[in-house]
C-alpha cells in the first residue's frame, strides 16, 4: 500500500510540474507576443528569414509588413519571382524578427489576384502609393502571417 501511495504521490507531483512549465511556457509566449507586437508599432520594416531552396542554409532581409490585429501581411518586390517567396514555396516556414524578438511563422501564400489587390492596398496606405510604385514591381502573390 505504502508503494503505491508514493507513487501516486510522484505522479501527481511531476504532473503538477509539467502542467507548470505549460503555463510558464504559456505566459513567456504571451510576454514574447506582447513585445513583438509593440515593437512592430514603431518600425517600418522587419526581418524575415527563409530558408534557402538550393543550399538549405538561412537567408534572413529585411521586409516592409502591414500588421493588422493578429495578422501580418507581407509583400514580395518582386511577386512570385522574388527569391525569399519562392523559398518559401519550397519550405514553407519562417521566422519573423522585430525589436530583438524572433518567432517562428508558418506562412500562407496568397495568389488570389483580389486578395493580393487587397494587400497592396494596404501596403500603399501604409507606406504611400509613390514608394510602392518606386519599389515593388510585381503585384501577383502577397504572404499572409498569423500571429495568434
Amino acid at each position: 500500500m505504502h508503494g503505491i501511495g508514493v507513487g501516486l504521490e510522484r505522479a501527481s507531483w511531476r504532473l503538477q510540474r509539467i502542467e507548470g512549465l505549460r503555463t510558464l511556457r504559456s505566459r513567456e509566449a504571451l510576454m514574447v507576443n506582447d513585445d513583438f507586437q509593440k515593437a512592430m508599432t514603431s518600425t517600418r520594416e522587419l526581418e524575415i528569414t527563409v530558408t534557402g531552396r538550393r543550399a538549405g542554409q538561412p537567408i534572413t532581409l529585411p521586409v516592409w509588413f502591414v500588421h493588422e490585429g493578429e495578422t501580418l501581411y507581407l509583400l514580395p518586390v518582386r511577386g512570385s519571382d522574388s527569391h525569399w517567396y519562392k523559398n518559401i514555396q519550397r519550405q514553407p516556414s519562417l521566422t519573423i524578427s522585430v525589436g530583438g524578438t524572433k518567432i517562428p511563422v508558418t506562412p500562407t501564400l496568397i495568389t488570389d489576384a483580389d486578395k493580393v489587390g487587397e494587400v497592396v492596398e494596404k501596403f500603399r496606405a501604409k507606406y504611400g502609393a509613390t514608394e510602392v510604385r518606386r519599389y515593388y514591381t510585381k503585384f501577383d502573390v502577397a504572404v499572409e502571417v498569423r500571429l495568434d
